[in-house]
């Protein structure tokens, strides 16, 4: 028990203050000890040994990791007189990623990873297939040693026997000495985790799927048998295999959901740096020396019509979920050289360069871009173990470089394809920016103006008295003939009226320029408050309620659609907070026949249907009524009381509020029905016309 004083010392310092290690022990810490051992193994591929991995959930809650790669060395460590398998799995700072020799870059790079699983496992079991034998040893709680086994299993409460004298890498079989991998199970300690802290299988699938695009040709296997209620495999086992040969550009286009305005475009580079590490000497001094290093530049980007911006950032195929250097270089680059390529046409995009007064600014350029930066190099320096931040500094020249370069060449290039996207490209930044100089201009005008101060609101907008913005109501009428009886049935006190004129702009298949400078979308972008796009602000706007009202026919619904596009795309925070409704106008009204001197009664119907149920029903009481029921064309037929009291009254109209729970699917249904394609919407159009009723139709 003596000699293993040093490695309890050590590994008791993991256990004591495991957040040191991985960051926490809920959720995301139990996670991060699968991500340690399953990047090891992606370690192995990186340095082109293995091509296939395994990742088992088992039904007792542990977790397995096969791979084909070279297999832990097994021989003796001279330093320590151990196993390379032992000191991997119980000394920290101790494995192949110090000093260059086994891999050029990896993804563990302080040498705890290993050792940290270990000593927060209650028990873990690795064998090793390598010079035709396969090799196994146990821990608990990293500690090397013996469990007695029964029928059931192997499993963390057998009883466990550690080794006194010395350690035993025990012989189990024989393999072809071809055949070479690690195989890791462990059982997390539940006296660090708490029980009801679980894997997450889509988490896992996540990152399995981005590695898969990382490392090329690289298969992952993902089993999951533990039969957990709603999960893939909640009735049985369930396997996923990954694999993909495009790498980088692959997982953009995996990543991107709005049309393209460029294609994916893929640049590399590499450049060096030295910089002083420490380094063992022969004495086991640590002496600091100058080290050359190299590093390799991946980066596939493209920009769509949207507005979102989604930059996946990775040093040796980990996340960096916090930046780091490579995405400053990254971020630099791309300013330095759009800004560049601006300058050189702004003639062309009709820019003002004097003053600065139109400068373009990082959020201009990120607008609509997908992107995967990825760099590698040997032992790059993070900011904790948990590796969230890359902070090895000279990263960040290196990726600026390759970025002013390869994006450079492509913006300035002389071939027809390239230099159409370009333009496009360019477009695109130069609209954002307007957008976001009109946004500013926006907020600098003050959301309510006083008696005193002149209102720089369209003329046409009737706006309410009141300030509370959470009780305000605007809206939108179809038509100058339904504002004038809107008017007369609102309560001008917290009510708001905007008139548009016919069918507004389709703006899923406008640029954000044309947007603009229609006369309709933007009195609507005005008048709200709150600007569009990314740099919409919803704590800006001045309304509680927008609510579209337009006419019950064909060409309202339209209207509608049209109006929705255009908050679908500009305005989505208001959407997905479910202040965006659509009024429901009456499309009948039937006039009862009161019975003596009663006075005649009046009931509104909202369909056809509606309309056949409440005659059979009337009928069927017999209850008189009036041959000529009223239908209403739209709602400018109606007197203002009529459409106060079915449409905007609060105490009797019916709202319909447009809510937002799948952004992915309805982004494809507004492209489906509103984008620039024709032929998926002509496909749409005929698989549904036999369910089409015709009553539907105002002809």
């Amino acid at each position: 028990m003596a000699r293993h004083l040093s490695v309890l010392e050590g590994l008791e310092a993991v256990r004591k203050r495991p957040g040191m290690y991985i960051g926490s022990t809920d959720e995301r810490g139990l996670m991060h000890c699968m991500w340690e051992i399953i990047d090891n193994a992606v370690d192995e591929a990186l340095a082109g040994h293995c091509d296939h991995i395994e990742v088992i959930l088992h039904e007792d809650s542990s977790v397995e990791v096969r791979d084909n790669g070279r297999g832990i060395p097994v021989d003796i460590e001279p330093k320590t007189g151990l196993t390379g398998v032992e000191v991997v799995l119980t000394k920290l700072h101790a494995g192949g990623k110090f000093g260059g020799g086994s891999y050029a870059a990896s993804g563990g790079l302080h040498g705890v990873g290993a050792s940290v699983v270990n000593a927060l496992s209650a028990r873990l079991d690795v064998e090793v297939d390598r010079g035709g034998a396969t090799y196994r040893m146990s821990f608990h709680r990293g500690e090397p040693g013996n469990f007695a086994d029964g029928r059931g299993g192997p499993g963390p409460d057998a009883t466990f026997t550690p080794f006194v004298s010395a350690s035993e890498l025990a012989i189990v079989g024989k393999v072809p000495r071809a055949r070479t991998g690690t195989r890791v199970r462990y059982w997390v300690d539940r006296q660090v985790f708490p029980k009801n802290v679980e894997f997450v299988y889509e988490e896992l699938v996540t990152r399995v799927r981005q590695t898969s695009f990382l490392v090329p040709g690289l298969a992952i296997v993902v089993r999951d048998e533990r039969r957990k209620p709603g999960t893939p495999g909640a009735l049985a086992a369930h396997v996923e295999e990954f694999r993909h040969l495009g790498g980088t550009v692959d997982f953009v286009n995996f990543l991107a959901t709005d049309p393209p305005v460029t294609d994916t475009w893929r640049f590399a580079g590499s450049g060096s740096f030295t910089e002083t590490v420490p380094v063992l000497d022969e004495r086991g001094h640590m002496s600091p020396q100058e080290v050359d290093r190299n590093c390799e530049v991946d980066i596939a980007l493209r920009w769509g019509t949207g507005y979102d911006t989604n930059v996946r950032t990775f040093v040796n195929i980990i996340a960096t979920h916090k930046g780091g250097s490579h995405l400053a270089g990254f971020d630099q680059g791309m300013l330095r050289t759009v800004r560049k390529a601006v300058e050189t046409n702004a003639r062309r995009l009709k820019i003002s360069m004097k003053d600065g007064a139109e400068r373009i600014e990082k959020e201009d350029i990120m607008a609509g871009l997908t992107a995967v930066v990825t760099v590698r190099l040997a032992e790059p320096q993070f900011e904790g173990q948990t590796k969230e931040v890359l902070g090895t500094a000279a990263v960040r020249g290196i990726v600026a470089k390759v970025v002013d370069t390869e994006l450079g060449a492509m913006l300035t290039s002389s071939k027809r394809d390239a230099k159409t996207q370009s333009t496009l490209l360019l477009d695109k930044v130069v609209s954002e920016m307007r957008a976001r100089l009109s946004a500013r201009k926006q907020k600098e005008i003050s959301r309510r103006k006083n008696a005193l101060e002149t209102s720089s609101l369209p003329a046409k907008l009737a706006d309410c008295r009141t300030d509370v913005v959470e009780r305000s109501e605007l809206f939108i009428v179809e038509g100058d003939s339904a504002l004038g009886t809107a008017k007369l049935a609102r309560s001008s006190d917290f009510q708001a009226l905007l008139p548009i004129r016919g069918k507004i702009l389709n703006v899923q298949k406008a640029s954000i320029t044309d947007m603009l400078k229609n006369a309709e979308c933007a009195a609507i972008i005005q008048v709200i408050g709150a600007g569009s796009g990314r740099t919409f602000d919803l704590e800006a706007a001045r309304y509680g309620k927008v609510v579209l009202m337009t006419d019950a026919d064909v060409d309202g619904a339209h209207i509608r659609t049209l109006l929705l596009t255009l908050f679908f795309r500009y305005m989505r925070p208001l959407v997905e907070d479910g202040r965006v409704y659509a009024a429901v106008p009456p499309l009948h009204r039937v006039e009862l026949i009161g019975a003596a001197r009663a006075k005649n009664e009046y009931v509104y119907t909202y369909s056809e249907a509606e309309l056949a149920a409440l005659l059979a029903k009337l009928n069927r009481a017999g209850r008189r009524f009036k041959d000529d029921i009223q239908r209403y064309k739209g709602l400018g037929e109606m007197d203002a009381d009529q459409l106060a009291e079915t449409t905007m009254d609060p105490r009797h109209r019916t709202l319909r509020r447009v809510t937002l729970a799948d952004a992915a699917s309805a982004e494809f249904v507004f492209e489906l029905l509103m984008g620039t394609d024709v032929g998926p919407r002509r496909d749409f159009i005929i698989a549904g016309a036999q369910k089409l009723d015709r009553n539907r139709i105002d002809a």
